[in-house]
């Protein structure tokens, strides 16, 4: 055992309230009472007892948060993995799909969830699809694989220091108000997508590389309501490509989602005071659907780095819009 709960509680300020540790001979450490799993931890709290500890390990699991007010503390955030690894195309045991919400490996339920230190994955072997023959029997046509999920009474959602691991879909923050500081998120196509509102503070988003010379794929795809003012709100991030062979100009900022063709979803992003590898596109936005990104709620302030411009299809808002923006989100979503 490499961890000291009291060490723990004083480094996050709270009580350990269970231990998760898929290696450990013993039910208790520590007077904590110890799980190999994190379901099994999940399924355990009762009056509010919900900070768990998970130790260093790779939990295969599928996973939901139905209880309020759920603390999940990694051990290390590259070395505690919650994984799992279907993807809207795959069958289940009735011969249905699992469609691309209920893909996720982790999903969100209840109000106040805080996350630190680990990692959320989708393992879905995407790549292996995505390089078949387009007339290859047996490539799956729907490969989004979503490795987190906000849903029904989400609300309050607080990671930090954790990594997201996926290619397309792998951020679903789709209900209620996020915060995300100091975190890695890395994917391909419309990777951090939804209808929720968020703020992500100083976080690393990295594209991964297709191997394509024209089109690596989509950062946001942003599904915002006409009626909510702000979406997203990217602060002080860092987007960055996977490495240094990855084609420039290969991936853009993010398109327009619309759910089934919604006119109400109205799409709103923020890059703010971003630092830009070279592989953002230089138009940066593009269509969706047949919705164009100029119709959308899409844009810059500030910005530097080689991928960073300002021109007709990238619109940078003026200070005090782009403060307004920024002042309502950090506002909403941290607490």
């Amino acid at each position: 055992m490499s961890y000291d709960i009291t060490k723990v509680e004083e480094k996050y300020q709270l009580t350990i309230d269970l231990i998760v540790d898929q290696h450990s001979k013993v039910d208790e450490i520590q007077g904590k009472k110890v799980y190999t799993t994190v379901a099994s931890a999940l399924s355990s709290i009762e009056d509010g007892a919900g900070n768990i500890f998970i130790a260093k390990g790779i939990y295969y699991e599928k996973l939901e948060i139905t209880s309020p007010s759920v603390t999940l503390v990694g051990e290390d955030r590259d070395q505690t993995i919650l994984t799992y690894d279907v993807a809207s195309g795959t069958k289940k045991d009735d011969g249905s799909t699992y469609g691309t919400f209920e893909s996720a490996s982790v999903i969100v339920k209840q109000a106040n969830f805080t996350a630190y230190h680990l990692t959320f994955a989708n393992g879905f072997d995407y790549m292996a699809e995505y390089t078949k023959n387009e007339n290859d029997e047996t490539r799956m046509k729907n490969v989004q694989a979503v490795a987190f999920r906000t849903a029904e009474a989400s609300n309050h959602t607080k990671i930090i220091g954790c990594r997201f691991k996926g290619y397309q879909d792998t951020l679903l923050v789709d209900k209620g108000t996020h915060y995300f500081k100091d975190c890695m998120i890395e994917g391909a196509v419309d990777f951090i997508f939804g209808a929720g509102q968020a703020v992500f503070e100083e976080c690393d988003i990295i594209s991964l590389d297709r191997g394509e010379s024209f089109n690596n794929g989509y950062i946001t795809a942003a599904s915002t309501s006409i009626h909510t003012p702000y979406g997203y709100l990217f602060e002080a991030c860092h987007l960055l490509k996977e490495s240094a062979t990855m084609k420039n100009e290969t991936v853009y900022l993010g398109r327009p989602w619309h759910p089934g063709g919604d006119p109400d979803a109205q799409a709103s992003v923020l890059f703010y005071r971003c630092n830009m590898d070279g592989h953002i596109k230089r138009e940066a936005w593009t269509e969706m659907g047949g919705f164009s990104p100029m119709d959308a709620r899409l844009y810059e302030y500030q910005n530097q780095g080689e991928g960073s411009a300002v021109n007709e299809n990238r619109r940078e808002l003026p200070e005090n819009e782009a403060d307004a923006f920024r002042h309502y989100l950090r506002e909403r979503c941290i607490k």
